[in-house]
């Protein structure tokens, strides 16, 4: 078989003696192919100016038989290096091999036999002789091309068909013109011939269908597990040129939504671990490169310094310094070395569709000459629409391609860009992490990333764009001298573009943004001390204040953005204005007919795209650029350094050791321990002791290698557990949790949740240890949490355990029990070395050492007996404060066996609501302390997650079985919603614009669209009026109307532009002060089952999709809607013949449009809800980074995460590949408006003049941009209006009752006197739920001091939430000073009660706002209030005192410093009712003391309500209430109550207080 390039064999030649041709060309057929070129224009009346035309054998023999050789060996060689570098395997020799093989030697046959004919008759000498050699030779090579493709894996070849393909159509000239010899001389001459010439012209036919079928997968390929891989690996070329292999999924998408199991499996080369690796190796490189250059320079010039005498060495030394400054690792090489070269094959397509795109007006330019020529020969009208159509074909194939190129570039940009961030965020140190809070590195994740992507998209424009211009200006050259008026133009036309175009306001915007997210984050996060506080309206106000800010830049860019558009619609217009008023104005004999103007035009609208997105790629590479240094400057961010813990030497019996160690925080800042000298033998239990805030936790920070190390040696020998002060907790189930990703052992698995007092935990919740915990886990307490994370240290069997406080979180008998059966002598863990730190006096009896911290050094260091020897300060604490416990200390673990019985029944009944709480937590942690008490023993309703019910059951719900229901949720999965999207959601996006502005907008696009109309057939009209004496007359006037027209197009443009800017920002303020509203009024039920994320996606995603997506896509659509409509309009006035072909192509289109919406529209669901489990994983990892290090768990994580970023691909490549699917489809309808204009214009041609001809196809040229676009836009618009739907739903979520009821309002100093009631009060969390209390009957007067206790799910916490109205009566009253809470507004209420709350929220500001975010009292009174809650001396020490910043969530300061700022709080507010949620167990004694006296002397007068944690803190109290099963068990003076032996008793027993 003739290979790819073969020459056409000999017989193809027409003998000479036959043809027409013999007299002029006769044996002359071997002269040079120059002179065959020449021949054929020579004999321009054979072949050209005919109507039965045909080709000289000259030219059939050497031109046509060069063109399938010339480019296969252009192509050979690189498809050979493809081949070498790509082997998939081999396949076997099948069905469609044999028939290639045999097609081949039928082929090499025909040769061999023909050969010795040839020489015979001496033709194979000169030129022939080449002929049969290069043949042969091609012959040879095509036969082992196929076999060698067959051995590489190879199922489908681009390069062989694209030859064969090449090969028929040079052959198909021959084939006719021996047709038409034969036909015209009736009989055959040299028949041997004619049949050889007939069966090659066969064989390569046959050749050419066969390669267009795929060969079988290859064997020895990489082994392919997945389920449901993407079938474009193995897709043939024909289906991966036109993107049919995704026809499956569109179908499949048409038929019933998609949902992820129908999603393809990513390629290989598209996963995160191929990229990031990739990338990975790109970047170490690069910085290894930078490192070498600077210790080269460094090298080089203290060189230099020491031999330059004269000069001053601090002077060289600088330069060194600026040396070293400017030599930054650079990770745009990096990006460029991964992803340049698959980016660069996308370039080359450009190249090519660029070109081809010009030639379509020239071909229209031969058009409307073929019109004006009324005697041409038909044929050349039907040539000149085929090469139209065939051009636009190409176009498209080759656009598509470069495309789909430069979309995946993007994809893959993006998962290497979060895939190495991730990577860096796990390894930053503690000061780089400061720099950059977990929100901002996450908008590095999204926004930054993303803005690769966006740019990839259109990146070619750079180049592409001025080689256009350039292209466009010298074809228009040609027209004619009308483009030196363009060029004088031009300039002027790409300035205003560029000026309007570039992002001035967007970094602004940027900034208003991140602040709003970043505070509604915060918002989120504290809500609840929001509510108890009644602080809503000062932080709505902080929103809205952000808001305006950002709208008001928003307004402005809109308006830049109107007046660009504006601009990119008039310019070409007024380009084309001056240019035909100059043209014809310069000199009269200058007639403007339809050949230039519509050629003019058509160039003009090409130019229309490259201007337009020359402006937005330079605007998108400087926002891009902002990118690229924010994350290069968080790439080069210090790193932990891995060996600044020495793990394998140290001294022999010893598990650490550190020597005259130093750290700090941060390199810069200063040591925050120093002088550090200990030494812990391995197997013993060593405690850490110390005030708030003198570096406990450090110290086991500095062990973990979280810390710089200064100075000194640190070793660790062995695997650590870690367990944090505050617990993290993975959004996973409980088992997960515990089990943290080592192998499922059952036996050790019960053991440590026996040991860490879970198994009665596991019983209340509804799914056991498979209940899924919610972010931060949100619906455990504080104790289940720390003992969660306890669990996961015991289960880990690691040789060393941190354990950073963990019994503060528990009341005092759970943390007993933990002690005796986890960390003490006789725990489980004995025999490992255990680091504790505490503040619990009474187990340091027990402990082998004891460190006493002050202020960053170790003062004191000892057993227990050898401190108290000592007498030094740590003496004098403990005797101070061991008085309470000594009971506890005499007897430590010499519990008779009834005593141990009732210590478990205690541990199982009487477990405190310490248990149940979160006391030191994360800043943004929200916590359910409902649910904790809705499960109580009695058989309640142990369904502790019943919260979700709101979301996801309809009907009450019976009390369900504990365990039944271990599948059950507590946080829903966002849902996606299916189908079309409901009208209803366009209408209420419309009423948010306003129905006016948009029936205006929709008005003033029919105007603008009948403007132009009218002005191009102006145009037409004109170029169509008689030239009488070498000019044209009216050309004043018909220029005044053409302008006229054009810019009534213009400014109808720029007004609607706009408008729809005024609506839409309209719309934006409406749509986010409802959500705003509704959320700062929606009862806290629905944070407490709803993960901030899901909130914060609204505020975020949603509320940027309706600023700045909505707009632009909705004037996009009407633009795109309204051009395609008046094209139709024109095509069909024009030639009325038209009309037959729209009906056939519009349901084609539809049908299309249909397919590709359904299949879109659900993928970018998809896509969006696969993306917040990436950022929920990452927050979560950034917050945990510490116990990932520790329990040497980083790549596990890093796993997860390629994983969550790959889920999220296989849902967003589809969605790309839609978008090509369509673009090929849609275009192809376009091409064939093109072919049919054309050919309608041909066929009536001599009804037509040549104006309308140039309208009409000027027309259909510039349709297929529309079409495609607007089934784009129309797709868009259904995905992005999903966010005015999201948006609504959270708007019209339930609200708890107003803030204030006027006329209801209570006396200015309510309350008075502090009595509280309760009647008949009744309460439960939500309808179809159990009563939580029962009928409480209970008062209290006025400066009572009141104590809580109670079990479990008592009721003790729903009591506080009852008097703030946080959960409302179901029957019953509470009155305070005889005024019923149920009738007045919930803020008169909440302000004028105090409560300090169990988690210490502060929110990030200066410490002023924190008190007091009204500004409603003097700094007299906030330094008293400082003054009496301990913080005086630490604000005063601060530069700025009052203003001192405290970052996000207060972690500037430790727990228990926040802790003390939550009662300055109450200190100001002052109010006759204090509340206090139990707040001091994460403060030491002696802070506690000190609290307790401030509150003891403070509110002396006021009503106290405490629930208790520490028993001994309210031995003291008027009067002690327990709580049982939601009723009043026993309300009695403590005295009283010890004396009747009940509930209290046995609590205080346990306590060791009784």
């Amino acid at each position: 078989m003739p290979v790819a390039g073969s020459p056409q064999p000999w017989f193809t030649e027409l003998p000479a003696e036959s043809s027409q041709w013999a007299v002029t060309e006769g044996q002359n057929c071997d002269v040079q192919g120059k002179r065959c070129v020449s021949s054929f224009f020579q004999d321009s009346n054979l072949t050209i100016h005919t109507d039965n035309p045909d080709l000289t054998p000259c030219f059939q023999n050497t031109i046509l038989a060069w063109i399938p050789s010339i480019y296969l060996w252009s192509a050979l060689p690189f498809y050979l290096l493809y081949l070498k570098r790509n082997k998939r395997g081999y396949i076997v020799l099948s069905v469609l091999s044999r028939f290639k093989t045999v097609r081949a030697l039928c082929s090499n046959e025909v040769g061999s036999v023909s050969c010795p004919l040839r020489v015979q008759r001496r033709e194979a000498l000169g030129w022939g002789c080449v002929h049969v050699f290069l043949y042969l030779l091609l012959q040879l090579l095509a036969t082992l091309l196929i076999q060698y493709e067959r051995l590489r894996g190879i199922q489908s070849s681009g390069v062989l068909i694209i030859f064969w393909f090449l090969s028929v159509l040079c052959a198909v000239g021959p084939f006719r013109s021996k047709i038409m010899t034969t036909a015209a001389q009736g009989h055959v001459n040299e028949r041997f011939r004619f049949t050889t010439f007939y069966i090659y012209f066969a064989l390569i036919i046959i050749e050419l269908i066969l390669s267009c079928f795929k060969e079988k997968p290859p064997f020895f390929s990489p082994v392919n597990t997945d389920a449901n891989p993407c079938p474009e690996l193995n897709s043939g070329f024909l289906s991966r040129l036109t993107f049919w292999w995704f026809t499956s999924m569109a179908i499949h998408g048409y038929k019933r939504p998609l949902e992820d199991k129908d999603l393809w499996s990513l390629n290989e080369d598209d996963t995160s671990k191929t990229i990031v690796q990739q990338l990975s190796k790109e970047w170490d490189r690069e910085k290894v490169e930078c490192k070498q250059k600077e210790d080269v320079s460094y090298m080089k010039k203290s060189n230099h310094v020491q031999n330059h005498i004269g000069g001053s060495p601090e002077e060289a030394e600088v330069l060194i310094r600026d040396k070293k400054h400017n030599r930054k690792p650079s990770f745009l090489r990096a990006l460029l070395r991964t992803f340049g070269p698959y980016f660069l094959i996308g370039s080359f397509f450009k190249l090519i569709q660029d070109l081809l795109s010009f030639v379509n007006p020239q071909l229209l330019s031969v058009l409307i000459g073929f019109i004006k020529n009324k005697d041409a020969p038909a044929w050349w009208g039907f040539l000149i629409a085929a090469l139209m159509f065939i051009c636009a074909v190409l176009q498209t194939l080759i656009l598509h391609q470069h495309f789909q190129y430069c979309f995946v570039t993007g994809m893959r940009l993006r998962t290497g860009i979060t895939g190495v961030i991730y990577r860096k965020s796990l390894a930053i140190t503690n000061s780089a992490k400061r720099s950059s809070t977990v929100g901002e590195i996450v908008n590095l994740m999204s926004v930054d990333a993303q803005r690769f992507m966006d740019l990839m998209t259109f990146l070619n424009m750079l180049w592409s764009a001025p080689l256009q211009i350039f292209l466009a200006l010298y074809f228009l050259w040609q027209v004619q001298t009308l483009c030196e008026t363009y060029v004088e133009n031009f300039p002027v036309v790409l300035a205003v573009t560029l000026s309007l175009c570039l992002p001035i306001t967007q970094v602004e915007q940027m900034r208003y943004k991140d602040s709003r997210i970043k505070l509604m984050n915060e918002i989120l996060g504290g809500i609840k001390v929001l509510k108890l506080y009644a602080w809503e309206p000062s932080f709505s106000e902080k929103v809205l204040e952000i808001r305006k800010n950002e709208l008001r830049v928003l307004k402005k860019s809109a308006y830049l953005n109107s007046l660009s558009t504006f601009a990119w619609i008039s310019a070409p217009f007024l380009v084309a204005l001056t240019t035909f008023a100059v043209y014809v104005s310069v000199d009269e004999k200058n007639i403007l007919d339809a050949e230039k103007a519509f050629v003019s035009l058509s160039l003009f609208n090409i130019l229309k795209f490259p201007l337009n997105m020359l402006p937005q790629v330079i605007s998108n590479i400087a926002q891009t650029s902002v990118s690229l240094k924010r994350i290069q400057q968080f790439l080069s961010h210090d790193e932990l350094n891995p060996n600044c813990v020495e793990t394998k030497v140290i001294a022999p019996g010893n598990a650490i050791s550190v020597r005259n160690a130093t750290f700090s925080w941060g390199k810069e800042l200063k040591p925050t321990l120093k002088d550090i000298n200990m030494l812990i033998p391995s197997g013993s239990l060593v405690a850490i002791v110390g005030h708030v805030g003198c570096g406990k936790s450090s110290l086991v920070s500095a062990l973990l290698g979280e810390m710089e190390k200064l100075e000194g040696e640190v070793a660790v020998k062995g695997s650590v557990a870690y367990v944090p002060q505050q617990a993290w907790i993975q959004n996973a189930t409980l088992k997960d949790n515990i089990l943290f990703g080592q192998a499922p052992n059952e036996e050790k698995y019960q053991d440590a949740l026996e040991a860490c007092a879970l198994k009665t935990d596991l019983e209340v919740l509804p799914g056991g240890d498979q209940t899924e915990i919610g972010e931060k886990g949100i619906n455990l307490s504080g104790g289940q949490r720390q003992r969660v994370s306890l669990a996961r240290a015991v289960y880990s069997s690691s040789d060393i355990f941190l354990l950073d406080d963990p019994l503060s979180a528990v009341d005092s008998h759970v943390a007993k029990h933990i002690f005796d059966k986890v960390i003490g002598p006789d725990g489980v863990l004995k025999g490992k070395t255990r680091i504790l730190v505490t503040h619990g006096i009474s187990f340091l009896p027990q402990v082998d050492h004891i460190i006493v911290l002050v202020d960053g050094k170790i003062s004191e260091m000892g057993s227990y007996q050898e401190l108290l020897k000592q007498n030094k300060a740590f003496a004098e604490f403990l005797r101070n404060y061991a008085l309470d416990e000594d009971i506890e200390e005499d007897e430590p673990t010499m519990l008779e066996e009834e005593e141990v019985l009732l210590a478990e029944d205690t541990l199982s009944i009487h477990t405190d609501l310490a248990d149940n709480e979160p006391v030191t937590n994360e800043v943004r942690k929200q916590f359910l302390r409902q649910l904790s008490v809705v499960s109580s023993e009695g058989g309640e309703c142990p369904n502790k997650m019943s919260t979700k019910r709101r979301v996801c059951d309809k009907k009450p719900a019976e009390p369900p079985l504990p365990r039944k229901i271990a599948n059950e949720k507590l946080i829903q999965a966002e849902t996606t919603e299916t189908g079309t999207v409901k009208l209803t959601v366009f209408w209420q996006y419309m009423k948010a614009v306003s129905p006016v502005i948009s029936l205006v907008i929709c008005f003033l696009y029919c105007c603008q669209n009948a403007a132009a109309i009218g002005a191009n057939v102006w145009l037409s009209d004109w170029t169509n009026e008689p030239v009488v004496n070498g000019t044209q007359h009216n050309t004043a006037m018909r220029i005044g109307v053409y302008a006229a027209l054009g810019l009534l197009q213009g400014l109808i443009v720029l007004i609607c532009s706009f408008t729809l800017a005024l609506g839409g920002i309209n719309a934006a303020r409406t749509l986010h002060a409802a959500l705003l509203e509704n959320k700062f009024h929606t009862p806290q039920s629905f944070y407490d089952t709803t993960p901030t994320g899901r909130v914060i996606n609204r505020f975020s995603k949603d509320i940027y999709v309706i600023d700045e997506v909505i707009p632009p896509t909705i004037l996009m659509f009407l633009g795109t809607f309204f051009t395609s409509l008046s094209t139709m309009i024109v095509i069909i006035a024009s030639t009325p013949l038209f009309a037959v072909v729209i009906i056939p192509l519009a349901i084609l289109y539809f049908f299309v449009q249909r397919f590709y919406v359904a299949t879109s529209r659900q993928l970018k669901r998809l896509e969006s809800v696969s993306r917040s489990p990436i950022y929920s994983h990452f927050s979560e990892t950034v917050s945990g980074a510490s116990v990932i290090r520790a329990y040497r768990r980083v790549k596990a994580f890093v796993d997860i995460s390629d994983s969550k970023v790959d889920e999220n691909q296989k849902s967003y490549y589809p969605g790309i590949v839609s978008n090509r699917w369509l673009g090929i489809r849609v275009e192809f309808v376009g091409n064939c408006i093109v072919l049919f204009a054309a050919l309608f214009a041909v066929i009536g041609r001599n009804s037509l003049n040549a104006g309308l001809v140039g309208l009409s196809v000027s027309y259909a040229l510039q349709v297929t941009l529309s079409l495609n676009w607007m089934v784009r836009m129309t797709s868009d618009l259904e995905t992005n209006i999903v966010a005015v739907e999201r948006i609504k739903e959270y708007s019209e979520t339930e609200t708890e009752a107003p803030w204030i009821i006027e006329g209801k309002r209570p006396p200015e100093n309510w309350p008075s006197k502090g009595d509280l009631e309760f009647v008949n009060y009744s309460v439960r969390y939500r309808k179809g739920l159990d009563l939580v209390l029962k009928d409480l009957n209970l008062q209290v007067h006025g400066g009572e001091k009141i104590g809580i206790v109670g079990r479990t799910g008592a009721g003790k916490s729903s009591m506080t939430l009852c008097l703030f109205r946080i959960l409302e009566a179901v029957k019953g009253e509470i009155k305070i000073d005889g005024v019923k809470i149920s009738e007045i507004g919930l803020h008169d209420l909440r302000s004028r009660l105090t409560i300090i709350p169990q988690d210490p929220v502060l929110f990030s500001g200066t410490l002023r706002m924190n008190l007091d975010p009204f500004n409603k009292y003097s700094d007299e009174e906030i330094w008293k209030a400082l003054e009496l809650s301990h913080l005086k001396r630490f604000v005063s020490s601060q530069p700025s005192m009052l203003d001192y910043e405290c970052s996000e969530g207060g972690e500037n300061l430790s727990v228990g410093q926040r802790q003390l700022v939550c009662l300055a709080r109450a200190l100001l507010r002052k109010t006759r009712i204090l509340i206090l949620d139990e707040a001091t167990a994460a403060i030491d004694l002696e802070t506690d003391d000190l609290i307790q006296m401030t509150i003891r002397t403070q509110f002396v007068d006021c009503t106290v309500l405490t629930i208790a944690h520490r028993l001994n803190t309210i031995m003291d109290y008027t009067r002690v209430l327990v709580l049982d099963n939601g009723t009043i068990a026993e309300f009695d003076t403590p005295a009283n109550l010890i004396a009747a032996k009940g509930i209290f008793y046995s609590m205080a027993k346990d306590a060791g207080l009784a």
